[in-house]
């Protein structure tokens, strides 16, 4: 039994998000938003409530607060507002390019601030045994060594967010033509969420994923040891 509170606090899955992110709004946003049914501004909302919903409930269950799932949060809410505020659409595809542009900013610039988030991952992710990773390199007089892998890791992790931003606003420009308020538009919306995730979160996840494989391939290097020594 006390193994099963920390284990309803862990994240979802990748199957939720996609539910409640994706392929729920999109139904409602292309099949439900016409005047027969709900209607462009209330198929807008319920399709809003779902991510919005779903964001809020993972928070609660988490037990505290993740900053990329309040990012996504806003984004989501900002987005919605725009919408129906029937602002025009290339304020969206700026919102778009915007988000992943200024986490990509906050990334690099942590190199040179006393949160270093790539220091920050590996040592709140729990993966490495950061003691006798550090006591390996310091045996083989390469700590700053793993301190410059660490920066290049950092700089490659935010190439993927600006990545992420250009996608971003191609995508938006290429498909949200419509005017805001009307049921094609919705339908566009509904069109870019579901495209988000082949032509941009899949992209940016090979690079994120390319940018780790890169500082545990380093880790091998200089310490003479192998990576899987120093997993926990």
């Amino acid at each position: 039994m006390s193994q099963s509170v920390p284990a309803e606090k862990k994240s979802q899955g990748l199957l939720p998000n996609l539910l409640f992110n994706i392929a729920i709004p999109v139904i409602i946003l292309s099949k439900f938003s016409t005047e027969a049914y709900l209607g462009p501004v209330w198929g807008l909302v319920v399709a809003l409530c779902f991510p919005i919903g779903y964001g809020l409930w993972e928070l609660k269950q988490s037990g505290k607060i993740n900053f990329f799932s309040v990012v996504g949060l806003i984004s989501v809410l900002l987005t919605g507002g725009m919408s129906l505020l029937q602002l025009d659409p290339k304020y969206i595809a700026i919102k778009e390019a915007a988000v992943p542009g200024i986490i990509g900013l906050l990334v690099w610039f942590s190199q040179h601030s006393k949160f270093h988030l790539i220091k920050a991952m590996l040592e709140n992710a729990q993966l490495l045994n950061m003691e006798k990773l550090q006591a390996a390199l310091a045996k083989t007089n390469n700590t700053a060594a793993f301190e410059q892998k660490m920066n290049v890791t950092n700089q490659l992790l935010a190439g993927s967010f600006f990545v992420s931003s250009l996608l971003n606003y191609l995508l938006a420009k290429w498909i949200l033509v419509s005017p805001p308020g009307t049921t094609a538009y919705n339908e566009e919306l509904g069109r870019m969420t579901a495209l988000s995730y082949p032509v941009i979160a899949l992209p940016s996840m090979v690079l994120m994923m390319a940018a780790l494989w890169y500082l545990f391939s380093q880790i091998g290097k200089l310490t003479g040891e192998d990576v899987e020594n120093f997993l926990k």
